[in-house]
């Protein structure tokens, strides 16, 4: 489901006139020695494919081939990348971003979650929104692990000088023109007068976190900079401005003007939308930035799978498809034509390019088309989710219990009340929904509707808890591959032709993506089918390049796998194969598609679905205990980690193999629990 969908379910040349060639500003120091990177551009695309979901049409990237090339020939395509849980927008752009879990971002059930009100019920509420909101329960709506403000991305460039732009990325620019507009304006300002159109237009989508002194953008004529508050920030934040909206944020660094022409020559005036971010839009912005001064921008591409702005999802090679992919790969070679004739390029850039998420296509798998000779032709009933009304389905299960829930092919259900886990109407619950089935039509036969179950014990555990717990569900399903749940009346199970593409389940082709990486201290030149990796990651190892470092320890580590030895950080370096073996070790303790959190969610399901109380309730006591010491462990070796990265204390050989084995003896040891038989008394 779109960016702006769900918000609304909650409540050539560039510009006229070129700005200044880019510049580097000596206070904005981003490079390591031996490092010379001056500008930082982060691009992050919603659903956009590296393999295929059609054997016979060319994927996503391959109908991108000047993207393609470009990672694969000038830098390292890594295409062992995986997601957090809940596999979805804001929660994958913001584990990326952060380099840190959903429990401590408060955003474990991604796109949307519910909240427990006084009187029991737990109503819905939108995850997009500016960084410092706070939601209707008091909490803020991104919370860390210690109930107050998560660390802002923006902070460690800001704070070494460096304007960091930011072009659609989920909570760093204001998401709605409601309460965003009057968090950052105030409730009796002029821009929250404005209409909620005109507001969309200049204030929504965009914004520049600027650092302080007279070479910020935020210091240039004309600008209307605000403050920029982050409260909670760790050291304090203090004194810093900010450029929201393309009102604030586009005359600064295009000639003083609003009029925008994308890299394809259209024409916009104000922010198009998040489901107008193409490479064209996404592109000029990001050029504009980059040409008039801005060191570090981060841009979102909406994905091309969908007929925007509004129609129905395209099938893996329909003709709307392949075009729309066309134009993607001619925005492209715009973007990089464009900064290349401003002195931008691999040589002095840090390229980080990736997604949010994978999909799988609802729908039937054609033939006899390649999408690029042959369209291929879906005719009605060929393609769309599978629309499952679960609230008909538990009732003619004889379950009747009220609840709220997080619509998704992979819902959080609130049973009304809050009942703990052992509570007998929890239990009900949890046994009638995992026995649901449904008729998939494609599969053309009847399959169970969960294929994995997590209640609370298990949540903690893939770090999915945060520190809001009105927030954590009672519990999660992960359904079989075609289905989206909701509530309503109607059809208990049909085909809905208007989307197509599911996101937030357990299956590879949604927790697996690709992570490009291009510029100084990257190795060149290859496809990297090995190096397990996945989104929080991206953050260490960026910031280790550049020099730079956070006020918190990442749970992700630095990909040194590819990264020039040079290139390291000199705690690393002086013992990359003892990182190597411990970070290698630590993912899959560690991270929720590691093989322990895989293997739990096996072991979780087993015993949720167990009717037996005294089973589930000694499987409850045991999670618990194991979820302490494999966060203790977990702990334990990410400081050993960021210690080298950041702080210059190598790895020794002896702790790397210590802390190894003991991760690896946690990992068998789930394993081993995720085969007890079912139903053991």
């Amino acid at each position: 489901m779109t960016r702006s969908l769900i918000a609304l379910a909650a409540a050539g040349a560039l510009a006229v006139g070129l700005t200044a060639e880019a510049h580097a500003d000596p206070s904005c120091p981003l490079n390591q020695p031996n490092a010379q990177i001056k500008h930082v551009v982060y691009l992050q695309f919603d659903n956009t494919h590296l393999t295929r979901d059609n054997p016979n049409v060319p994927s996503d990237l391959e109908q991108m081939p000047t993207l393609l090339n470009f990672m694969k020939s000038k830098g390292v395509l890594g295409s062992n990348n995986h997601t957090q849980l809940i596999s979805h927008t804001a929660d994958g752009i913001i584990t990326t971003l952060t380099g840190v879990y959903p429990d401590r971002t408060g955003t474990g059930l991604s796109n949307s979650f519910n909240y427990y009100k006084p009187d029991g019920t737990a109503p819905f509420i939108s995850t997009f929104g500016y960084w410092t909101n706070i939601i209707p329960d008091g909490a803020p709506l991104m919370v860390n692990e210690s109930g107050k403000i998560a660390p802002a991305p923006w902070v460690p460039f800001t704070r070494a000088g460096c304007d960091v732009g930011m072009a659609s990325l989920a909570n760093t620019v204001l998401e709605n023109n409601s309460t965003d507009v009057v968090n950052v304006f105030g409730a009796g300002s002029p821009e929250a007068g404005e209409s909620s159109a005109q507001k969309t237009a200049d204030f929504v989508g965009i914004a520049i976190h600027c650092a302080k002194g007279a070479a910020s953008i935020c210091a240039a004529p004309g600008a209307n900079p605000k403050a920029d508050l982050l409260p909670d920030e760790p050291g304090g934040y203090n004194g810093f401005q900010a450029l929201y909206g393309h009102k604030y944020a586009v005359p600064p660094v295009n000639g003083g003007g609003t009029a925008m022409t994308d890299l394809l020559g259209g024409s916009f005036s104000g922010f198009p939308g998040f489901d107008g971010m193409f490479p064209k839009v996404t592109g000029a912005y990001v050029a504009k930035m980059l040409e008039a001064g801005v060191q570090v921008v981060f841009g979102y591409i909406s994905d091309a799978h969908d007929n925007h702005p509004s129609g129905p999802a395209f099938g893996p090679g329909e003709a709307g498809y392949v075009a729309q992919l066309k134009q993607y790969d001619q925005g492209f070679a715009a973007f990089f034509t464009e900064l290349k004739n401003h002195g931008i390029d691999e040589s002095n850039t840090l390229f980080v390019i990736t997604v949010e998420e994978g999909d799988h296509f609802a729908g039937v798998q054609k033939t006899g088309c390649d999408g690029i000779n042959t369209p291929c032709v879906y005719n009605p009933g060929e393609k769309g989710e599978v629309l499952v009304l679960v609230n008909q389905l538990l009732t003619n299960a004889g379950n009747t219990t009220q609840f709220g829930i997080h619509f998704d092919m992979a819902p959080g259900y609130y049973i009304n009340g809050n009942p703990t886990e052992t509570d007998p109407v929890t239990r009900a619950f949890e046994l009638a929904l995992g026995g649901l089935t449904i008729a998939d039509p494609y599969l053309n036969k009847t399959v169970p509707l969960s294929v994995g179950l997590a209640d609370r014990a298990s949540m903690k555990l893939l770090h999915m808890v945060s520190g809001d717990p009105l927030r954590t569900p009672t519990v999660v399903s992960w359904n079989e591959a075609n289905a989206w749940v909701q509530t309503g009346g109607g059809t208990a199970v049909s085909i809905n032709p208007a989307f197509a593409w599911q996101h937030g389940g357990i299956q590879p082709e949604i927790a697996r993506t690709w992570l490009g990486l291009v510029g100084p201290g990257i190795r060149k030149g290859s496809v990297d089918n090995n190096t397990w990796t996945d989104h929080t990651d991206v953050r260490p190892t960026m910031l280790a390049l550049l020099g730079l470092e956070d006020d918190y320890v990442h749970d992700g580590r630095v990909i040194v796998e590819q990264l020039h030895s040079s290139a390291l950080p000199r705690g690393i370096r002086r013992n990359p194969d003892a990182y190597q073996k411990l970070a290698e070790a630590y993912k899959q303790l560690n991270a929720p598609f590691g093989e322990l959190s895989r293997a739990s969610i096996d072991y979780a399901t087993s015993h949720i679905k167990n009717p037996n109380d005294a089973v589930y309730g000694a499987y409850l006591s045991r999670m618990q205990r194991f979820t302490e010491r494999r966060d203790a462990l977990a702990g334990q070796i990410k400081k050993v980690l960021n210690d080298a990265a950041f702080n210059d204390r190598p790895v020794d050989y002896g702790t790397s193999a210590f802390l190894s084995a003991r991760a690896e003896g946690m990992i068998a040891e789930m394993k081993a629990l995720a085969h007890v038989p079912l139903f053991t008394h």
